[in-house]
């Protein structure tokens, strides 16, 4: 137990001291965190308001392929992004691997299905005559999708907060495709990981105490934003 208390005291005063390997892992974390969540938001959303205004083919085969990438494995994910991007692979030329840009593209993909579902739900629960109004009053496409999306908001909000909270939180893609490259790719996840592998557990309690706070931050808006768009 008194380790524990050390272990958690000495986190404490290293945070308070603003150290600067403890900011330089929380900002890499958060900028490619951030950057897959902008990355999965600009192709979920839309992907997931066609998938459901609109009869695509095969859409009960595509919405049961989006429910079922939910579970897909990180590691899974990293295997297939290093086939592409590896040195001898198809990309290999764009020297992507063990770089952020890697870590945002691995990312992206996990989170993709995540947005597009949501978004998917969302506006599934939104009256179907809010379009047929719109277009009644002579809206076009554009403003007709518009005024969903704005009945939508508040499920489209709580999408891009799981996803975000799915991400900042993920190891396996960020191990893989970044590497754990001290200032460049490495993530809150994998410096904690590397610490205890090392047995310093300061900084990798520090990193846990953020961590822990950023999801809890992170699933208090998600349960706001859910219960505003079931209202």
């Amino acid at each position: 137990m008194s380790f524990l208390t050390d272990s958690f005291l000495s986190a404490l005063k290293l945070m308070a001291s603003l150290d600067a390997a403890l900011i330089e892992i929380v900002t890499v974390s958060l900028k490619v965190s951030v950057s897959s969540t902008f990355i999965a938001c600009f192709i979920g959303v839309p992907a997931g308001f066609v998938i459901s205004t609109y009869n695509i083919p095969f859409k009960r085969s595509v919405i049961t392929l989006l429910n079922t990438l939910l579970a897909l494995p990180t590691v899974v994910i990293g295997l297939f992004v290093y086939a592409f991007i590896s040195r001898n692979s198809i990309f290999g030329t764009y020297d992507l691997l063990y770089t952020q840009q890697a870590i945002i593209i691995g990312q992206s993909i996990l989170i993709i299905p995540i947005v597009c579902v949501f978004t998917l739900s969302a506006i599934n629960r939104i009256d179907k005559r809010y379009r047929k109004t719109a277009l009644t009053l002579g809206a076009n496409q554009v403003q007709t999708a518009l005024v969903i999306l704005v009945e939508a908001r508040f499920g489209i909000i709580a999408s891009v907060v799981a996803a975000f909270g799915r991400v900042i939180s993920e190891i396996g893609i960020s191990m893989m495709l970044g590497g754990n490259i001290r200032g460049f790719t490495r993530t809150m996840t994998t410096a904690m990981a590397l610490q205890y592998d090392k047995g310093e557990f300061v900084l990798a309690v520090a990193l846990g105490i953020i961590l822990l706070s950023i999801s809890l931050s992170v699933n208090i808006l998600l349960n706001y934003f859910q219960g505003k768009s079931s209202e």
